[in-house]
């Protein structure tokens, strides 16, 4: 499937690697919002600056993931600037002008059902209560990647809202730079390599 916007379908087309969390500083430490976190690492790796979006509620980076030559893919780093969610309405806005197709989507995004720091990638299937993931899927169906970074589920009888929501604790926030880093190689590995060597290297 090709497309005559710039073959943006093709093989040299983008990916749209979207980084899942809430706007603003309140947010900005908050499990909820890793996703972000991981965007912003990326970020700086691709030496970058986000920056609004021509088209949609977001910020992105436009760079280069992976080694020089074959394995270097072209990459728009997002962050939706809508809450989590909304986080659809932006992301759909991009794939339309980037002319991305869905399943070169990646989705980065905190899960409550694994345990801290470990990594899941996957390809489609259901969002498990993440409004996020909820919001994207309602919006152009489920066929997009996920890397899922771990969470743990709340303690004791904490709501599960009130969890997410809170910032790492400090024993957390100890390893979070590390798990922050290793998603970001996920991510990367994902984009230039593909689901299968990235699921073997990080599917811990």
């Amino acid at each position: 499937m090709t497309t005559g916007a710039a073959g943006a379908t093709g093989v040299n087309g983008p990916w749209l690697v979207v980084g899942l969390g809430n706007p603003g500083p309140g947010y900005a430490m908050n499990r909820h919002n890793v996703g972000f976190m991981v965007a912003d690492l990326l970020a700086e790796r691709m030496g970058g600056r986000f920056k609004r979006a021509t088209k949609g509620q977001a910020q992105v980076v436009e760079g280069r993931v992976g080694a020089p030559g074959p394995g270097s893919r072209r990459v728009v780093l997002a962050k939706p600037m809508a809450y989590m969610n909304l986080s659809g309405g932006p992301v759909t806005a991009l794939r339309d002008f980037y002319k991305v197709p869905v399943e070169r989507i990646v989705a980065v995004h905190d899960e409550l059902d694994i345990d801290y720091g470990t990594l899941r990638l996957k390809l489609g299937g259901g969002d498990n209560g993440h409004n996020g993931l909820k919001s994207m899927t309602k919006a152009m169906g489920a066929d997009y990647h996920r890397v899922r970074f771990g969470i743990g589920r709340p303690p004791g009888r904490m709501q599960v809202a009130d969890f997410v929501l809170k910032d790492f604790g400090s024993a957390e926030r100890k390893e979070l730079d590390y798990f922050v880093d290793r998603a970001a190689d996920a991510v990367e590995c994902l984009v230039s390599e593909g689901l299968e060597r990235a699921q073997s290297a990080y599917n811990s």
